[in-house]
């Protein structure tokens, strides 16, 4: 967004489905809730010869550690939460209605409790006194608003409560503004934060009145609480680990950094492994994975949802952890996971796993076949196929007699796999089936055979799928 006294520039990062904010006026500079590694947003101040003037951060995430803290440190701007913020570090947590003057236009405070309690509203004015952002954090989205589920453990409160907080927080404060406000939330479509948020990453509060669920004209309280908690899945095991992180302080990017990038040589990572109990991930490509791997490793492909599903299948941010990479990725990889508090890294198998078939290593490989070959073996008779893909994509196609599996729940339903029993695995496309693979072989489960190219593949042979929802059968003619 450009004015002729202040722009807004949104740092889309894909992987987290999150949006950090950018504003200048008058040689000032604002950022709203900036990823950890911080070192893009000063060179964007440099770039622009402006002095960084405040730090906004509009709640405590649950879904990745923010840069607040490193940047206060090389910036000496001051943190900005909105009320009932009780930091573990200096920061201002400032009243509602509170606001602060940036060059031309000022930034007005708007607390709007719900998703947490803290959770604040940014509403940016131009000179004239006219009202042109709300920088809404988890408290309203593209089409959806914030899960009311997140902070019960940190108030007491129930779920139930909590939604019915955001609910007046959105009819007193957000819904009242002009519907001309242009809305930036915190998070878009893939983030965990929300249920049934829209790949657009900016709206108005127009629209948003006209076609957010949550956000219904003469909508009851009772309404909106229900719809709000109805289809809540459980929040990833990591979102505690990272609010208490945002909330209490972290160790700083470039050590967690610094020590992810330890080259290790063959020799060195396997000593490394077998002295510190690391977990060994291994984010190549899952066709090159499947080929051949650093046996007990576990496959998390860089290329997709990398941090979410890092922070969702290790759970644990204190794991420690080395890393096979392809080479030239080490950089991106290490970045990704201290985003999500992974900063337990001890470093990467240097040559990656060529080097380590190089040097006469043991290795394994999985058992993974074509769409065509499963074809064949369905044919047969052998239909004992587990789809871990969401319930929601389950639910609307998969393989007639397949069982749902998702992949979110690995830890929990892998206690009841039969050792003695084979079955086919697959996914969408074939991203998340190997991470389960590798997850099953570690663990020690060879009973499977993983299908390349998952469901997609699949439809395009003769096998049988059914809609759940309306129970009809699609044929490839």
């Amino acid at each position: 967004m450009h004015n002729s006294i202040f722009t807004v520039e949104q740092i889309y990062t894909g992987c987290l489905a999150q949006g950090a904010y950018y504003i200048t006026s008058n040689g000032e500079a604002a950022i709203i809730d900036p990823l950890r590694d911080t070192q893009p947003y000063i060179h964007r101040l440099e770039r622009d010869g402006v002095t960084l003037k405040y730090i906004f951060e509009t709640h405590f995430h649950a879904d990745f550690v923010s840069g607040h803290i490193d940047l206060a440190g090389k910036t000496n701007a001051p943190i900005i939460y909105g009320p009932d913020a009780a930091c573990g570090f200096d920061c201002i947590s400032a009243s509602d209605g509170q606001v602060f003057e940036l060059g031309h236009v000022k930034i007005k405070v708007l607390h709007t409790p719900g998703h947490t309690m803290e959770s604040t509203c940014f509403l940016l004015i131009d000179d004239t006194g006219k009202e042109n952002a709300l920088f809404s954090g988890d408290t309203l989205f593209i089409g959806d608003v914030g899960r009311p589920d997140l902070a019960q453990k940190a108030t007491a409160m129930t779920q139930e409560q909590l939604a019915a907080m955001l609910f007046h927080s959105l009819r007193n404060k957000v819904m009242t503004l002009p519907d001309d406000v242009l809305v930036y939330p915190a998070h878009g479509a893939g983030s965990a934060c929300g249920k049934n948020m829209s790949k657009e990453t900016v709206s108005t509060i127009g629209h948003q009145k006209r076609f957010n669920y949550a956000l219904r004209a003469n909508m009851t309280e009772g309404a909106f609480v229900e719809e709000v908690t109805t289809g809540l899945l459980p929040p990833p095991v990591y979102f505690g680990a990272n609010v208490a992180m945002n909330k209490k302080g972290y160790e700083s990017f470039e050590k967690a950094f610094n020590n992810g990038m330890r080259a290790l040589s063959v020799a060195e990572f396997e000593i490394a492994a077998e002295n510190t109990g690391a977990l060994l991930l291994d984010t190549r490509d899952n066709t090159d994975f499947s080929k051949g791997f650093v046996p007990q490793s576990i496959n998390i492909g860089i290329k997709g949802d990398f941090a979410p599903w890092a922070g969702a299948l290790i759970g644990d941010v204190q794991q420690a952890i080395l890393l096979i990479t392809a080479p030239g990725e080490e950089e991106e990889t290490v970045t990704r996971l201290t985003r999500v508090g992974f900063d337990n890294l001890i470093g990467y198998l240097k040559g990656g796993f060529a080097a380590w078939k190089d040097a006469g290593k043991e290795t394994d490989t999985v058992n993974r076949i074509t769409a065509d070959a499963f074809a064949a073996a369905y044919k047969t008779g052998e239909t004992k196929v587990a789809d871990i893909r969401k319930a929601s994509e389950y639910s609307t196609e998969h393989i007639e007699d397949a069982y749902n599996r998702p992949l979110d729940y690995i830890n929990n339903w892998i206690k009841e796999v039969n050792p003695a029993e084979h079955f086919y695995l697959h996914c969408a496309g074939g991203y998340r089936s190997m991470m389960a693979a590798s997850i099953l072989q570690a663990r020690g489960y060879r009973n499977f055979t993983e299908i390349a190219g998952g469901l997609t593949a699949i439809a395009q042979t003769a096998i049988p799928r059914t809609d759940f929802v309306c129970q009809t059968r699609v044929m490839q003619s």
